[in-house]
């Protein structure tokens, strides 16, 4: 009888392409038979399952032996001879084909996930994608954009983490920079708030106390306190706890306030 190994993955495609590599049998002599399709869950976050498939690993034939042997022969043939400038350029290649497709791989499961959350609150809305410096950025154009932003972006940042939570979700280290945008309001809210920095720091300057700008999601906090940060005059901090805190300006020790031009 036939020895057996099983294998698992996301899905059957995947397993079935694990097995044919390890095992360096081609797609169409792989004999197997599904144990479980798996299943995705809910939005490949919880109850996710994997599919699994059983191999028959083939006898190996005469045919086979011999043409293993030769080409162990050809091999021992070809390593005595040397090789110049050849190894690092292979590597790069095959760091460059693996960086390559693990980005692929990212963009696709993210657009997927995103289609079908998307779906499920709208409809007619679409996805384009760019990529900057290892970071992934979704574009949401179309449907309902008001739900998709929520309030104060609150539906847009739960959206976001969803899609980085599914994209990241068997990833220990290197990880990729999930970005989801609907109709350019992460850019127009990122000028609104700056302006509304500059608004009140100016404000704490003049009157020399702190000002406080209310509940804030750790993404607009960040351009405020990036608009300010080399404001010489005035500080900013968080205060408060949870998923939404306020942020205050106070003014700098010994700086002096500013007079009201009259």
């Amino acid at each position: 009888m036939s020895p057996c190994l099983e294998f698992e993955d996301r899905n059957v495609e995947m397993a079935v392409k694990k097995a044919c590599k390890e095992l360096n049998i081609p797609r169409a002599k792989l004999k197997h038979d599904v144990i479980s399709y798996g299943s995705t869950g809910i939005f490949g976050l919880v109850g996710t399952k994997k599919a699994r498939i059983r191999v028959t690993i083939p006898e190996p034939s005469t045919e086979d032996v011999v043409e293993e042997s030769d080409a162990e022969q050809q091999n021992e043939a070809s390593n005595k001879q040397p090789i110049k400038g050849t190894a690092s350029k292979i590597e790069v290649t095959h760091d460059e084909r693996t960086v390559n497709s693990f980005v692929d791989d990212a963009k696709n499961l993210g657009r997927d996930a995103l289609q079908r959350v998307i779906d499920l609150i709208t409809t007619d809305a679409t996805i384009s994608i760019e990529e900057h410096s290892n970071r992934i950025y979704f574009h949401v154009h179309g449907g309902n954009s008001a739900v998709l932003i929520g309030k104060r972006g609150q539906t847009l940042e739960a959206i976001q983490y969803i899609v980085e939570r599914i994209v990241n979700k068997n990833r220990r280290e290197d990880r990729v920079g999930i970005q989801v945008d609907v109709e350019g309001y992460l850019e127009k809210r990122r000028i609104s708030l700056q302006r509304l920095a500059v608004k009140m720091a100016e404000k704490v300057k003049r009157t020399g106390k702190p000002a406080t700008i209310e509940q804030m999601n750790a993404y607009d906090r960040r351009i405020v306190h990036i608009a300010l940060k080399h404001e010489s005059m005035v500080r900013t901090q968080s205060k408060g706890e949870g998923f939404l805190r306020k942020l205050v300006i106070f003014p700098k020790r010994n700086a002096p306030r500013k007079q009201r031009s009259d």
